[in-house]
């Protein structure tokens, strides 16, 4: 697939990106050559291959799900301007 000047122009205005008449020519460019990389990604064999986060294998760090700091409702709602019932009270956005 290659890109023209004419399609290089929509792309920027799609990205809502000014680009001068005489830069088109070289943005072409770059989004061919980025294309021709892609077309050789797609080259590769990956049959067999895992996915995976990392390129080192890794395990995500894990904590226990546990409430350390609860029962506090008094204290926070002393922080709002406005709280009723146990809520913060805030002004009504939507009509």
């Amino acid at each position: 697939m290659s890109i023209d000047k004419e399609t290089a122009a929509k792309v920027a205005k799609l990205a809502r990106i000014k680009v001068e008449d005489d830069a088109l020519p070289a943005l072409a460019q770059e989004f061919n050559d980025i294309l021709g990389f892609i077309e050789q990604l797609n080259e590769v064999d990956v049959d067999g291959v895992e996915p995976m986060v990392s390129v080192t294998p890794m395990r995500l760090k894990r904590r226990t799900d546990g409430v350390t700091d609860g029962n506090m409702q008094d204290k926070v709602l002393k922080n709002a301007p406005d709280a009723r019932e146990g809520f913060f009270a805030v002004p009504k956005v939507v009509e």
